[in-house]
């Protein structure tokens, strides 16, 4: 077990690095795009699709892999004011309406995705199937996460997910 939390470690911190590489290109698209448009007075179409398709990669890979369920932003307030065994069957019954819903989507999200090859983006020349291929690891990994949430939560353990906040 200890060898496999080593593993998982390592993967998450190259799954941060990615994304870090992904803003980085994004970044350095999106001052190219500046310097040729009004620097150089040469707008240039390929900077600001590279920016579009890591954008989309980055935030997709990064729901995916980087971010913890104690990183998510959401609503708290009404899971923080109840009982651990009502957070419990919320956590079972949320987990099982997403697994629903996601694993109802996979198939028709995998269509989509395969249909697209038969398109390239203007500039770059990227085939949309591999463009859009991340949102098909994006719900597959929402799937695994949710799987694992549901059986922690059946076994009585509840993620806390709420941040607790001292008071002075």
């Amino acid at each position: 077990m200890e060898r496999l939390r080593t593993v998982g470690g390592w993967l998450h911190r190259r799954a941060d690095d990615i994304a870090s590489i992904m803003l980085a290109v994004m970044f350095i698209a999106f001052i190219c795009q500046v310097v040729f448009r009004y620097l150089l007075n040469w707008p240039v179409g390929w900077a600001s699709e590279l920016s579009i398709v890591m954008w989309l990669w980055v935030v997709l890979w990064g729901a995916a892999f980087v971010v913890t369920e104690k990183d998510e932003i959401r609503f708290d307030i009404l899971y923080s004011s109840v009982r651990p065994g009502v957070r419990r069957i919320m956590v079972i019954v949320s987990s099982l309406a997403l697994l629903l819903l996601y694993g109802y989507s996979l198939p028709a999200t995998w269509d989509f995705v395969t249909f697209m090859k038969v398109t390239k983006t203007s500039y770059l020349d990227i085939r949309y199937d591999h463009l859009f291929a991340i949102f098909v690891v994006f719900v597959v990994a929402v799937l695994v996460r949710y799987t694992y949430l549901l059986v922690q939560a059946i076994r009585g353990r509840v993620p806390d997910t709420a941040v607790h906040l001292e008071e002075n």
